[in-house]
This record gives C-alpha cells, structure tokens and sequence, in this order.
C-alpha cells in the first residue's frame, strides 16, 4: 500500500508499537525556550535525569526578549526570571543555548529552518503551540506541553498516537492580493475550525507548489 509522506516519516521513527497503545516515537530535534522548559528541568533534577540526547536538543531565549533598543536589558521581573532561568537550567544541564549576542537567537520556531537544523524528513517538537515552519521543508513537527517536554529530555522519544491524515488540494493561479493565509481561512471556511482535530494535513495542488518556504 502506497504512503503519504506523514506515513513515511512516522513509520521510520516508531521505536515500539503495540495495539490499543500509543506509538514510542523517536524524536531528531527538541526545541526549548523560556517559558515552558523551566518545570521540565525541575522533574529531571528531581529524579536525577539527564538529557538522553544533548547533540539534538537546542534551547534559545524567545517570548521574553526585550523589544526596546537594547534588546539584552531585562527590566520586567517575571521576564527576567524566566531567561535567567533557561541560562541556569542549560549550563546545568549542558544544552547548548543561543543566547542573546550569540548570533543565532530569535523566534523558536524560526531558528530550526534559519539555522539549517531544520531538515526533511525530521520529527521536531517544541514546547509552544505553532510548528508549521518546520512542515515548509518536510519534516513532521508537533507542539507540546510542559510533561511531554520532560519525557522527551529524559528519554528522546514520545508516546503518541499514530495521527489520522488528510491530504488538502489548492488548484489553479491564486487571484491577486490573495496569500497563503487567504488559503487558509478559505480551508478553515470549507471544514470547520474543529475539522482538522486529530489530524496532520498534507497542502497539495500547483497553488501550493508556487509558493515560497515562507508562505
């Protein structure tokens, strides 16, 4: 039987499977960031954990950056904290950070395609709820919670339940003025807000193909 890309990628990072259970995935890359990391380290230091696999997890300051002129100045206590943190919890730890002044901070979910760590055929997660970047080049990337995040530090895998897929056609030369997003909230239009639930989408169609990575 013929597979889907999403199959395909699934299929090559299921490290156990058993029926009426969730899949042992294995995860290429771990994106961390300020926010949502810090009760994550805190099991692991509790239980005496290490990180399974350093060389694939990569952390960066994000949500709490200072937007004025001197973007390295921590004015706001809670958004101190939480950097101060993150740069606490990797030394620690030993995860490699990009920290402001490195180079290569920024956005979380942009750094992975900016940096080239971003490659097809990856299984990404990140501790936010946005990874469509990732999806621009082929690879299979999930959101997820604060736990999840801890599991995947101590282990390098997660307990998921093999996704339903659906594959979203976008035919024909797109009108003037209209974008990726206008395809979007077209889609969101035809099936419902709820359509998608439980699903990974796979975007076809020559529309699609005209776009650029970052649309």
């Amino acid at each position: 039987m013929k597979k889907n890309i999403i199959n395909k990628i699934w299929d090559l990072h299921v490290v156990e499977s058993r029926e009426e259970f969730p899949d042992i995935v294995s995860i290429d890359l771990h994106l961390l960031h300020e926010v949502t990391s810090p009760q994550a380290f805190d099991v692991l230091r509790k239980r005496g954990l290490k990180i399974h696999a350093l060389d694939r997890t990569i952390a960066t300051v994000d949500h709490n950056v200072s937007t004025t002129s001197n973007r390295e100045t921590l004015p706001n206590p809670v958004s101190r904290n939480q950097i101060l943190a993150l740069r606490k919890n990797c030394e620690e730890f030993g995860v490699k950070l990009w920290d402001m002044g490195s180079g290569r901070q920024g956005i979380v979910h942009i750094i992975g395609p900016e940096q080239g760590l971003t490659q097809p055929g990856m299984t990404i997660v990140c501790g936010d709820s946005h990874t469509s970047t990732h999806g621009a080049f082929g690879a299979l990337a999930l959101g997820i919670g604060t736990t999840e995040i801890s599991y995947v530090m101590a282990t390098g895998c997660l307990l998921l339940p093999r996704p339903k897929t659906m594959k979203i056609q976008f035919q024909g030369p797109l009108g003037t003025g209209i974008t990726a997003k206008d395809m979007i909230l077209k889609l969101i239009q035809v099936i419902g807000v709820h359509g998608a639930t439980g699903y990974v989408l796979e975007y076809c169609g020559s529309a699609i193909r005209k776009l650029s990575i970052k649309e």
